[in-house]
């Protein structure tokens, strides 16, 4: 659809669905974090087209220095990409990570769910536990459960920020093998007999939550982990 058709849907609809609109709009500005599509039926009248709402609000951001965009399956107001670097406090210094870091992260991310023992397995050495502190501390990792397998180890994925600070909409959005090649990431940054996966969503089945009575904090640093 044009920009133009879009504008004219808007400007076409009908005055109590504008309403609705407006009311999409304050709700998702007001969110302190991204809402998924039962947060926002909760909240507007019975009978909104919540899809159609969300399009006609996503034409409108599409231009201004704030867009609509969808993580995963919520939706939120972010600063819009090409200003994104302008917003930046010129204090914060970028963390660089480090190259077992790097490597950790592209694991856990093509392989999810994996347990600690298989990252190792894959990167054919060990690692410190700080190589995962760092990843959680950026809140791009994160234990997800415990693998359904004898001795039901910890397993880990990767968060709703990775997503969004890698611009994803969802997990099978990452670039490809062919894609990594082309871009020269995969011999200078990953261990070149690493195994990459073609990018898809977690198998829930795999995973065990977590039980109420577990902390996972206290498990990590505990290193409690039945590898």
């Amino acid at each position: 659809m044009s920009k133009e058709n879009q504008a004219d849907n808007v400007m076409n609809f009908p005055s109590e669905h504008m309403d609705n609109l407006r009311v999409l709009e304050a709700l998702l500005f007001a969110a302190s974090e991204p809402l998924d599509a039962e947060s926002m039926k909760a909240r507007l009248p019975k009978g909104s087209n919540l899809n159609k709402l969300l399009s006609l609000l996503k034409a409108q951001y599409e231009n201004r220095g704030v867009n609509l965009v969808k993580t995963r399956n919520k939706w939120s107001f972010k600063t819009a990409q090409d200003l994104s670097s302008m917003m930046k406090k010129e204090k914060i210094v970028q963390r660089k990570l480090s190259k077992a870091a790097t490597e950790t992260l592209s694991i856990i991310a093509y392989h999810q769910p994996v347990t600690r023992a298989e990252v190792e397995d894959i990167r054919g050495v060990h690692f410190s536990p700080g190589t995962l502190d760092v990843l959680m501390e950026l809140n791009w990792v994160r234990p997800i459960g415990r693998k359904k397998v004898p001795g039901r180890p910890i397993i880990y994925g990767t968060t709703e920020r990775f997503l969004e600070y890698f611009q994803l909409e969802q997990v099978s959005d990452l670039p490809g093998l062919e894609e990594l090649k082309a871009a020269g990431l995969l011999e200078s940054r990953l261990p070149p007999n690493l195994d990459i996966k073609e990018p898809q969503e977690v198998d829930q089945s795999q995973i065990e939550p977590f039980g109420e009575d577990e902390n996972i904090d206290d498990l990590i640093q505990s290193g409690h982990e039945a590898e």
